[in-house]
């Protein structure tokens, strides 16, 4: 299964694309249906790239400012925009208005499920983070498990809410790999009984409110990075998220693979070393016994429960022992990604949770590795970078798919009044 995407960048990171975002890939069928066309174009392009004048939306969509003037007062009505003369610039002549998404009144729900801690936020359109809450992840807690927490964690989020604002949409992302405390790893996927137990622990339907869906946790974060992070205007991306495990976000061709029942990017279960250590999963090698945490603070001879980050300040301040520690894990991680390179050729890896860490810390070590085992057609435009987005990376791509309804059909979308 594949989930077709748009592309824009992050709010607080380089200077926006000044081409214009593709079109959605519909085919017209008359004025009504090139009228949404425009709409779902125009409101996207608010949405990623912020406030824009009319002249510029004009230039941008290629469409005439009568066409433009027409399309903002069709959001503007709808209560999804609002149009103001700009404060700075001056020229001589009318100034043309700026078009700007009610960031404030139209929101949606998201929700992480990371290995350690449950995540909530309150996102407005426009992709701005208006309220945001956490919590520890109970020990051995199923997802299922966490759903009381997270409608209570919503709630607060929500507490003071105008009655004139309204919720768009809602995500869970989930980290689908669960690992035990004896150990063991269960693979879940993107359970839809977690989305319908917050559907009903909210009363969403009471409230005529869109409803959950839920989505891998690494899928989440290389969507956001893919939009508006490390990866804007990159069409193949890996995106690898570290955090008691491995797991990868992968977009190919510019579009999110999410596998049967949301349950691919498993890359921490990938062979690399048949004669290594035994995983929970059952398998022998897997590349997660290589480059967790896990495997960092064993290699380095320190206390399971040690930080990650005191191994590698360590490292930094010359001790031998987390240097080759840090060496080892660093070596794998660029084996297994090699691997990656060379099986999907992307544009560019993102490293992210604890795997951000790891790879600033040791990037030319990593690249190294790369450039010694993947192809070379494959490695000479590849860039390794780290996540801009850090930990709400995840948040922030499970808001672009709970806007995305909106954002195809602005006037029609399953919105209430």
């Amino acid at each position: 299964m594949t989930i077709p995407l748009r592309r824009g960048p992050h709010q607080t990171g380089p200077v926006p694309d000044p081409r214009p975002l593709p079109a959605p890939s519909i085919p017209a069928s008359g004025q009504e249906e090139i009228r949404r066309q425009n709409l779902s174009a125009l409101l996207r392009h608010l949405h990623v790239y912020g406030p824009t004048s009319r002249t510029e939306l004009s230039g941008l969509l290629n469409l005439n400012r009568s066409t433009i003037g027409a399309l903002a007062a069709d959001l503007v009505a709808a209560d999804l925009a609002t149009e103001e003369a700009p404060t700075t610039g001056r020229r001589a002549g009318r100034p043309s208005l700026v078009v700007s998404p009610r960031s404030e009144r139209v929101w949606v729900r998201v929700a992480t499920i990371e290995s350690e801690r449950l995540c909530v936020a309150r996102v407005g359109l426009g992709g701005l983070i208006m309220d945001q809450r956490e919590a520890p992840r109970p020990p051995g807690a199923t997802p299922l498990d966490t759903v009381t927490e997270l409608a209570a964690l919503m709630g607060q989020a929500e507490r003071d809410l105008g009655p004139d604002t309204v919720c768009a949409g809602g995500t869970v992302a989930v980290a689908t790999t669960i690992h035990e405390l004896d150990g063991t790893i269960h693979v879940t996927g993107a359970d839809e009984r977690i989305a319908a137990a917050l559907d009903a622990a909210l009363d969403v339907g009471a409230a005529k409110r869109p409803g959950f869906v839920t989505t891998d946790l690494a899928a989440a974060a290389v969507l956001a990075e893919h939009i508006r992070g490390v990866a804007v205007g990159m069409d193949d991306v890996v995106y690898l998220h570290g955090d008691r495990g491995i797991s990868a976000g992968i977009i190919t061709g510019g579009r999110l693979v999410t596998g049967r029942g949301g349950r691919s990017g498993q890359v921490g279960h990938m062979v690399v070393h048949p004669d290594g250590r035994q995983c929970g999963c059952g398998a022998r090698g897997c590349w997660e016994t290589e480059v967790g945490v896990a495997a960092l603070l064993r290699a380095a001879g320190v206390p399971a429960g040690t930080r990650p980050r005191a191994v590698l300040r360590a490292a930094a301040r010359g001790d031998a022992v987390a240097r080759a520690a840090l060496n080892a894990v660093a070596g794998w991680l660029g084996l297994g990604v090699a691997n990656l390179v060379n099986l999907f050729n992307p544009d560019i890896v993102v490293f992210g949770g604890t795997l951000r860490e790891l790879y600033t810390a040791s990037a030319t070590h990593i690249r190294r590795r790369v450039d010694s085992a993947a192809l070379p057609a494959s490695r000479e435009h590849l860039q390794l970078r780290a996540g801009a987005l850090g930990p709400d990376a995840a948040l922030i791509g499970a808001a672009e798919l709970a806007f995305e309804n909106l954002l195809t059909d602005p006037l029609n979308a399953r919105v209430p009044d």
